[in-house]
Formats: structure tokens, sequence, C-alpha cells
């Protein structure tokens, strides 16, 4: 069917401000969007109040309002600009809230709901009735039980018995949940989610923990046409937000039979729900032991991993997601990247890897133990062609100064303290627990994650053992090393650590072009390479055999490259990704090829189309480079990404690239405070008195001198844009 021309005006509801579990990946949501129905001819009304997002410029929206996310002022919206739909599941749980609350009290009389009916989002958001609703169409669901008060709860938990999952209905990114061992945790914890529900409701449901966790990311059509687009599996076991969990798509322990049975369970899930003009996504739980599976939950919106999964796939969710609100089917969509109907299931031939990231050293007095409730306030996407690439890919992405799994300096006990304990940095103390000797049963019995992914740890930390200098002189090692996802400074680590022999990144990366081990790129094209990819987006991995040299790419435009923000984190957020979006734009007007670098899958940079080439890459010297080689851009960008970025620059200027815009040296200038100090001394500049250390012992004896209070600022700071201190 063609689209709907009884509405016209369609207000789409963003979803406010940054937050944790609410980030940019709603501004990649709502930016497609709000593109779709402006091409489609419809006048595109747009309430948001966060500046620093895309779909927030004048340019995309017909009207947009920058103004609070309330229902008073939505009313005054919808009568002035005579809305006649309203587009609730492009803005996260805010515009879910904000929508279904002014439903229930008759602020909504005419106009209608795009992408899930109200019926549906009560269905899908309140725990009593989707367990209701599970229940009818026979799924296995925990045992549970709703309580309204703490009275009633601290009842329901006697009934169940410890240890227990406490989950508040209507929330955002688990807020108000957790898991309780006791009853004094568990009081607490029942007040802190009734207050944190805006029904004052919660769901308290037997532990799962240790259990295997899956999302099935799934679109179902008006003409019930259901398509599964990706299916993530949790590399931490339940007990865990799947927000702060390491990801993986496809998922890889589950049995065909698991799969199909998952599989089938979406499609009715959505079926009985009502949703059938859009996407949601299913969280499912296994156990290992019995392989008994149990329905946890579903979102009747394009979530957080939506975005995820669009990223991983090459597929376009949001913007499918806004054809089928407005009448589409499935077969009347074209997948933009392959050029086939958007009913073809993606079917990828490699491995994504999320890693979220966490700013715990902001706050060191917090709660850093992971549970259900979300703390990470950005993520990380890495693509490979094994589990173990992808990995370590993912971890040079972070940029908290790894470089894959490194070393950790701890005794034993700590070690299997934190094996067991869910944490930020769980992984590397597994990788370090098997360098002390822990077998795979032993860690398993320590900290639930499934034996695959243990043995595939395992194996990463057995061959780190063998890699000695021989690797610089010996293209086979070289290269199975690589396949596995080793970085060029990683391995320079493990020369100097086995071979006691000091080499630099850099020696690594000559030996390893002089062996020819040079990084291939592969596109993401939805479809395992059975359709040609209309749209060059790319990630970079290590063959395991030879492959013919293949040259670079070949454009008759000038190419730039621009280096986007990496993770999200306090101090360097969505603002930077809006000046790589806009660069890639001013571009595209001036008939240069923008070529976009980022590894982060919440944002609108790494979308298919915002620039003509999307690599999607950790952002470090080695895979720049690389990207560099493969391209030869006429100019590179590194002053719109904020730090990340720009600590590359001299990197990059001695290797030959050509910086657009500041030069690296004045970017030094600028970022380095001893540099800065004396050029404003140079030009009897006026400036606080101050002094410079390199070194703890320095510190001091300099603040004694200038006088407390003083402020202390590092240099070059990427992860925390300036840091003050009172002493």
């Amino acid at each position: 069917m063609p689209k709907r021309t009884d509405i016209t005006t369609i207000l789409l509801i963003g979803s406010g401000p940054i937050i944790i579990g609410q980030a940019c990946e709603f501004d990649y949501s709502g930016t497609q969007a709000v593109k779709t129905l402006k091409e489609l001819g419809y006048r595109v009304i747009l309430i948001n109040s966060n500046p620093a997002t895309i779909m927030t410029d004048p340019e995309f929206a017909d009207r947009t309002y920058i103004e609070p996310i309330k229902e008073d002022v939505i009313a005054e919206i919808i009568k002035k600009e005579n809305v006649d739909a309203v587009l609730p599941t492009m803005g996260g749980q805010t515009a879910l809230n904000v929508a279904t609350s002014m439903y229930e009290k008759g602020m909504l009389e005419g106009i209608e709901f795009l992408g899930a009916s109200p019926e549906a989002i009560h269905k899908g958001e309140d725990r009593s009735a989707f367990n209701e609703a599970m229940i009818k169409i026979g799924m296995d669901l925990p045992k549970s039980k709703n309580a309204y008060s703490v009275e009633e709860a601290i009842e329901v938990v006697k009934e169940i018995g410890f240890p227990v999952i406490s989950r508040a209905s209507f929330t955002l990114a688990g807020g108000g949940s957790g898991v309780a061992y006791n009853m004094e945790e568990f009081k607490k914890l029942a007040q802190e989610g009734l207050s944190a529900s805006p029904v004052n409701e919660i769901e308290i449901m037997e532990s799962l923990l240790g259990w295997k966790e899956y999302e099935m990311e799934v679109i179902r059509d008006k003409a019930d046409n259901c398509i599964i687009i990706c299916t993530i599996e949790n590399f931490d076991p339940m007990g865990v937000h799947t927000g702060d969990s390491i990801t993986v798509a496809p998922a890889l322990t589950l049995t065909d039979k698991e799969y199909q049975r998952m599989r089938t369970a979406s499609f009715d899930i959505l079926r009985e729900i009502g949703v059938d003009t859009g996407g949601s996504n299913v969280q499912f739980s296994i156990d290992p032991k019995t392989g008994r599976m149990i329905v946890i939950e579903m979102n009747p919106r394009v979530s957080r991993s939506s975005a995820l999964a669009s990223k991983a796939t090459g597929y376009p969710i949001a913007k499918v997601a806004t054809l089928l609100a407005v009448g589409f089917t499935l077969d009347e969509i074209t997948n933009d990247i392959t050029g086939t109907p958007a009913s073809f299931e993606p079917v990828i031939d490699y491995v994504v890897t999320k890693i979220p990231r966490f700013t715990f050293e902001k706050f060191p007095e917090a709660q850093s133990t992971l549970s259900t409730s979300m703390k990470s306030v950005g993520e990380v996407m890495a693509i490979g062609r094994t589990f173990k690439e992808s990995m370590q890919k993912a971890l040079c992405s972070l940029e908290t100064g790894i470089c894959g799994f490194d070393e950790i300096d701890a005794d034993e006990e700590f070690i299997k303290h934190e094996i067991r304990r869910p944490n930020a940095e769980r992984m590397l103390y597994v990788a370090e627990g098997f360098r002390r000797g822990m077998s795979i049963d032993e860690m398993f019995d320590t900290c639930q994650i499934d034996h695959w992914f243990l043995y595939q740890l395992s194996e990463l930390v057995q061959k780190e053992a063998t890699i000695t200098d021989k690797i610089l002189f010996d293209a086979e090692i070289m290269r199975d090393v690589k396949v596995d996802g080793f970085s060029d400074k990683r391995i320079a680590q493990l020369i100097k650590k086995n071979s006691k022999h000091t080499v630099s990144e850099n020696e690594v990366y000559d030996a390893r072009k002089k062996l020819g081990v040079n990084l291939e790129f592969n596109e993401v094209d939805t479809c395992s390479a059975e359709f040609k990819a209309l749209t060059p987006y790319l990630y970079s991995t290590t063959n395991i055999t030879k492959l013919p040299n293949i040259k670079n790419r070949v454009s008759d435009k000038k190419k730039v490259l621009i280096l986007g923000g990496g993770p999200n984190r306090i101090g360097q957020g969505i603002e930077f990704d809006y000046c790589c979006v806009h660069a890639a734009f001013a571009l595209k007007e001036m008939g240069i090829e923008s070529i976009m670098y980022n590894c982060n899958p919440e944002t609108v940079s790494t979308d298919y189309d915002t620039a003509d080439v999307l690599y999607f890459e950790p952002i470090d010297l080695e895979h720049v480079r690389e990207v560099i080689e493969n391209e030869e851009p006429d100019g590179i960008i590194v002053h719109f990404g904020g730090q990340t970025p720009l600590k590359l620059a001299d990197a990059l200027t001695k290797i030959g690239a050509n910086i657009s815009g500041t030069p690296s040296a004045v970017i030094d200038l600028a970022e380095d405070r001893e540099l800065f100090s004396n050029f404003v001394i140079k030009h009897g500049l006026k400036q606080p008195k101050n002094g410079l250390a390199r070194a703890k012992e320095e510190a001091a004896p300099i603040a004694n001198k200038l006088g407390y209070p003083v402020l202390v600022r590092p240099s070059l700071c990427s992860w925390w844009t300036w840091y003050e201190n009172r002493l």
C-alpha cells in the first residue's frame, strides 16, 4: 500500500537530555524518522529539549520546538500546529511515557498514535499486563508477583525467597531495579523501585542469576510480515543490565533449535502485544543447565539496542520502522544498502562486539558493581571476522589506555574477587585469571560466563605467551596473531614481556608491512555478500590467508577523512558528533567526498547515509593509519571529534598525513599546559600563577608554593575534559 493520506501533520517527540540509558541513539532514530517523513511529504513537527542533537537543526523538521517534553507544552503545540498524529516510539522512554500519560488523561482526543498503539504500549510496558499476555500465549515466565507498596512487596518476597530481582514498571534503563540478597537490601530496593515507577508498580521475580541472556531485534508490519533483524547475546550472565554488559551479534552460543524457538516466540509476542507498525526488541533468558527458555521483557519501540542492531547489520531500522508507521509494508520498502526489499532478513558473516563505557573514576564513591540498573554512559562497537578479533578491536576502541587484554597487577585473591563481581573490567580480570593458571571450569564456577566465551579468552591468553621478537621476521606467525585481533601496540608489549626486547608500535607496524601482513577492508552489506552493497560501509580485518593485492578505492572527487569522537563519556559527548555530522554535510555541499571514521554505534555520524563512506574502526594510530593508506584522502579533519582525534594529530602529521585546518603544532601549543604557559609569557599576557608537575612527588611542593586552594588540570586529556581538585 502507498503511504497514508488521511494524515498531514505528524508530531515527533524527542528524548530530551542525555541521561544514562537514553543517549544519542535516540538522536539517530529521531533524525532518521524526521528525514523519512519529510521525504514522504508529511509536515513534521518536532519537540525536543536537547540543543546538541542533529534532529533539532532547523533544516530537518518543518517546525522545531526546543521546549520541555511536558504534557501541557505538547498539548499546546498540537493545538497550534493542527497535529493529526503523534510518533512517540523514536524518543525512548521519555516520549513513550509522556504520550501514554496524555492519552490516559484524554489529552490526545482525535490524535492518532503511530508506531505503536496506546494499548500495545501498555501491554508491553506494564509488568502485570505483559505477564498476563505472555501467559495467554503459553510463554514461560519467571516466578513473580507485582507489588504497589513496600509492605506488599515484603509479603511477596517472603513467598518467592532470596535472591530476587525487583523491576520497576515504565522506567528507563532499569531505573529503580536491582538484585536483593536479603531483607535489608530488598526494602531499600523496593522503595526505590516504587518511587521510580510512574505507576508505583514493581515486579518481584525469582533470581535468574547465572542464566544466559539474549535479545531479538524484531520488525512486524500490518500485513503480519515479521523478520528478525539481529540476535544479540550478552557476554555476562543474567543479573547485569544489557546496556552494561558486553554483547555480541549474532548470538554465538545458541543452538539452531533454541534460535528457532526464540524466533517463533518473538513473532508470537509482537502479535499478542499488538506491535504491527514498527520495531521492537524482546529479551529472553535460557538456563544453561536445562535449556528452559524464559521471556524477560520487551520494548514496543525503537530502543538503545535498535541503534546497535542497525549499525551491526547495516539494516536501517529507524527508517523502516517510520515507513511502516505511515502505512507501508516490508515488501514495499527498499533496503538502501542493498537495494533489496526490506522483508529480507539480514544475515551477517562477521562478529560484532559492543563494550559499554563507564566513568566511575569521576565518581569514586559510586557503587561500581554492575546490576540490573544501568550505569554506563556510552559504548563502542567493533567488527571482526571472529569473536577474538572483534573483542580485541572493541577493547582498543574504549580509550581507557588499554590496547587489548592488558595485564593487571594485583594479588590472586583480589583477581578472583573481581572475576566473581560484575564490574566494568571483569573481562580483563578473566584474562588475568587464566594467566595465573585458573582452569575453564574454575573460571565458570566463579563468574558463570558461558564456557564458549571462556575458551576464546583462554586461547587468546595462550597465544600471548607465544608472541616473541620472532614475530617481526615471520609472516606466518604475524598473520596468525593479527587474525586474532592483537593490535600492533599489544604485540610490542608482549615482545617486551616475553623476549625482554623493547620495540615500539611503529616498529611492529613497519615489520608487519614488510612481511606483507596488511589489514583488508570488508563491507557491511546486511546479506553476507549475497547482493552487492550500494553504500560503502567498511571494517578492517586480517584474512587468515594472504589475499591478492587490491587497489585502493578510487574516486574522481577530492576526499576528506573526518575522525569522530569515539564513545560517549562525561566531557565528550553528542556535541562532537554534531560537529562531525555537519562537517560531512558541508563537504557534500562543496562536492568533496566525505569519509566518516568512528566506533560509536549510537551516533548519527555512523549512520549509513551521513557520509559518502563509513569506516567503523577503533580511533587509534594503527587503524586510522591503515584507512589513510587505503583511501589516500586529500585532507583529514581532527578538530571536530574532541580530544580523541586531537591526540592523534601529531602522530598523523609525522607519517605525512595532511591535517586540514588547525595544524598539529598549533594543537599542541593550545593543549599542552607548559607550551601554552610559555606562549602566554612570551606575548606578555597575564595568567594565574601555575606550575607543571610530571610526577606525583613534584605536585605537592608546587601546590605549597602557590598556596591553597589550587586547580589541578592535565594536559591533552581525553576521557576527562579537566578535573578540578580542591587540595
